[in-house]
C-alpha cells in the first residue's frame, strides 16, 4: 500500500466510531461511550503519524499523546491536556472492572463535554491530514 493508503486505512472509521460513542452516551453508557472516542481520535492520530514519519506503520500503542508529539504538529496546551486526559479511557475501556468503576465517576453532563471535545479534535486532526 501506498503512505496515502495506509492514511486512508486509519482514518476512514472515525466518523462510525465516533457514532459509536454517541450511541453509547444516549444509551446512558458513558465510560464505554469515552472509550469509543478515544479509538476515534486514536485512528486519526495514527493517520497522522503516517503523514509525517518516514514509515507507515504507527507504533503499536493506544497512548494519544505519545503518537501526536511524534508527528512534529502544533497542538495548543489545551488541545495536549485534553489529548492526555483522553488517554484514561482507552485503558479503562478495555477491562469491565475499571470501565464499571469509571462508569460511576462519569456523569452524562461530564462525558457530553468530552464529546463536544473529541468532535473538536477530530476537526483538527482531519484538517491536519488535508
Amino acid at each position: 500500500m501506498t503512505k496515502e493508503e495506509h492514511i486512508i486505512y486509519w482514518a476512514k472509521q472515525v466518523d462510525e466510531d465516533f457514532d459509536c460513542a454517541n450511541i453509547l452516551y444516549q444509551a446512558n453508557h458513558f465510560a464505554q461511550s469515552l472509550f469509543w472516542a478515544h479509538l476515534a481520535l486514536e485512528k486519526l492520530t495514527k493517520a497522522l503519524w503516517i503523514k509525517k514519519n518516514e514509515g507507515n506503520t504507527p507504533p503499536f500503542v493506544h497512548n494519544l499523546l505519545r503518537l501526536i508529539t511524534q508527528t512534529n504538529e502544533y497542538f495548543s496546551e489545551d488541545q495536549l491536556q485534553f489529548i492526555n486526559e483522553m488517554n484514561a479511557f482507552q485503558i479503562k475501556g478495555r477491562y469491565p472492572d475499571y470501565a464499571e468503576s469509571l462508569e460511576k465517576t462519569i456523569t452524562k453532563a461530564i462525558c457530553e463535554e468530552y464529546l463536544t471535545e473529541t468532535k473538536k479534535m477530530i476537526l483538527c486532526l482531519q484538517e491536519k491530514l488535508q
